[in-house]
């Protein structure tokens, strides 16, 4: 079993990355950028239901 980022961590980079994203798109900055941040911010989420789901 490999160890999973620690939670603070998670919520930061799901914040920040979700930021990112909104501001970007809001922006009309480059598609792929705010794919980026999207699929950051996706991946950020999926960690942390994974997360919560092992330490249940």
């Amino acid at each position: 079993m490999t160890k999973s980022p620690p939670r603070p961590l998670l919520w930061g980079v799901l914040a920040l990355s979700a930021a990112a994203n909104a501001v970007t798109s809001a922006l009309g900055v480059n598609f792929l950028l705010s794919t980026v941040f999207g699929v950051v911010t996706l991946a950020a989420g999926i960690a942390l239901v994974a997360n919560y789901r092992t330490h249940r």
